[in-house]
């Protein structure tokens, strides 16, 4: 099989799939996998899928459109719970945090910390329905337009959020990476993050490895507004080395954790 014909199958296999591994990949095309690791880097280079360490996922389109909330709202993928995991580390007696409505902050749920006291500030319902539960958070949540998919992005919500002051908020985007920064899907919830970043004292984003080296519709910020990215052992290294270069404090989790 000629090198062309292997990656367009390749190609197929990851749109179907939405990602693939390389030790399979040899296996299934009865080649070393330096040749299948060739092969991903050719097509990332053409801008047709985007490299892990294991293998390859399917490059995302500049804008991605609402998710299901069945998918969206869940238990959250390994990647994800490592990350949320962490992130709930970082939240301290008595501060005040920002919590948005992304897939990551709905895992982060399950492991925000019982034994002390804080204050949550969200722009999504379901967010806001879940932590009504928590004796320990006190929770406000931001005025404005309904909109399910990113949460509260209105006019009416940033006046609202900019007239506050938060110790550390818990961004995401649909990518992060050295060149465009966070970024979004909309223009929208780019802009009510960007505040929110503005009155908040330290900004960690929460990044799975899908999101790290991928470039969305709308910057959010730049990387210099950013303290600290945590993201997960999938992430591509030298992404990760050009951000942490621009100042950012990159932190991984590691596969057992």
């Amino acid at each position: 099989m000629f090198a062309e014909e292997r990656r367009e199958k390749i190609l197929s296999k990851i749109k179907s799939m939405r990602r693939v591994f390389a030790k399979e990949l040899a296996e299934e095309f009865q080649v070393s996998i330096d040749t299948i690791r060739r092969d991903l880097t050719v097509m990332e280079e053409d801008g047709l899928l985007k490299r892990t360490h294991g293998g390859a996922v399917l490059l995302s389109k500049v804008r991605r459109f609402p998710m299901d909330e069945k998918i969206r709202f869940s238990e959250g993928t390994e990647h994800q719970n490592a990350v949320a995991k962490l992130a709930a580390s970082y939240i301290e007696q008595g501060d005040t945090i920002f919590i948005g409505g992304a897939s990551i902050h709905y895992v982060l749920l399950k492991y925000l910390p019982v034994d002390r006291d804080y204050t949550v500030i969200t722009n999504a319902l379901i967010i806001a329905e879940k932590l009504k539960n928590f004796a320990n958070i006190e929770t406000y949540i931001v005025c404005g337009k309904i909109k399910s998919e990113e949460g509260i992005v209105d006019p009416m919500a940033t006046e609202f959020i900019r007239t506050l002051r938060i110790d550390k908020a818990f961004l995401t985007g649909g990518g992060i990476s050295a060149n465009h920064g966070l970024s979004s899907s909309t223009p929208e919830g780019a802009i009510f993050q960007r505040v929110v970043a503005e009155i908040s004292r330290r900004k960690i984003c929460l990044a799975n490895f899908d999101k790290v080296g991928t470039e969305f519709f709308a910057r959010t910020l730049d990387l210099r507004d950013l303290d600290v990215l945590i993201t997960d052992w999938e992430a591509p290294d030298e992404e990760l080395e050009k951000i942490q270069q621009r100042g950012v404090k990159v932190l991984v989790v590691n596969e057992e954790n």
